[in-house]
């Protein structure tokens, strides 16, 4: 049996690549509630393609999808925390702070899954996203599930994990990162 680079598994299962336009253009937002019924399909199709991915890789830190990464340049995301946790909903999200205090730790990307980055994130952050309805919804994110909100709307920014590393510090293969499998470590938790 031939091996498939992680990356081509990811392209098999309808994850857009790194180097793909989409992935580096900011999404649109939605106009809600009057687009309602298009942010519902863009939602119903990342959870499918969550469903479809979970299939093939188990996520212990949780995984996440942004549209254009199924190649739909719209402001939506969907998050799943570790565990039994329901899933998030991000639309049109937006940081509106974060904390000084940060960490480093590795994150993979669907787009680019052959290699995990050590990236710098803010420990804590605010975000506004936009109800179905049109309200505003205000959430805090704490450690890991901040980590992982913030990198959906990094993507949604037209940005990838890799234009937050720290200068010199360059993404390693797959093969060397050891911390498949397991979840985040943060000092106190």
């Amino acid at each position: 049996m031939i091996d498939v680079r992680p990356s081509q598994r990811m392209r098999d299962l309808g994850v857009v690549q790194h180097g793909a336009a989409i992935l580096a253009e900011p999404a649109r937002a939605f106009d809600l509630p009057t687009e309602r019924d298009e942010a519902e399909r863009v939602v119903d199709e990342l959870f499918a393609a969550m469903e479809r991915i979970g299939q093939v890789h188990p996520f212990a830190k949780g995984m996440g999808i942004a549209a254009p990464q199924i190649g739909i340049a719209r402001a939506a995301g969907v998050v799943q925390p570790p565990g039994d946790a329901p899933a998030i909903i991000l639309l049109n999200p937006r940081i509106t702070t974060s904390s000084d205090e940060t960490d480093e730790q590795y994150e993979g990307c669907l787009s680019f899954f052959d290699v995990r980055g050590l990236v710098p994130r803010p420990l804590e952050i605010t975000v506004e996203t936009t109800a179905l309805t049109g309200e505003t919804v205000t959430t805090v994110y704490e450690r890991g599930l901040a980590r992982l909100v913030h990198h959906e709307i990094d993507h949604l920014d037209g940005l990838l994990y890799s234009a937050r590393m720290r200068t010199g510090v360059e993404p390693i293969p797959v093969e060397e990162y050891r911390q498949t499998g397991r979840g985040w470590v943060y000092d106190g938790a």
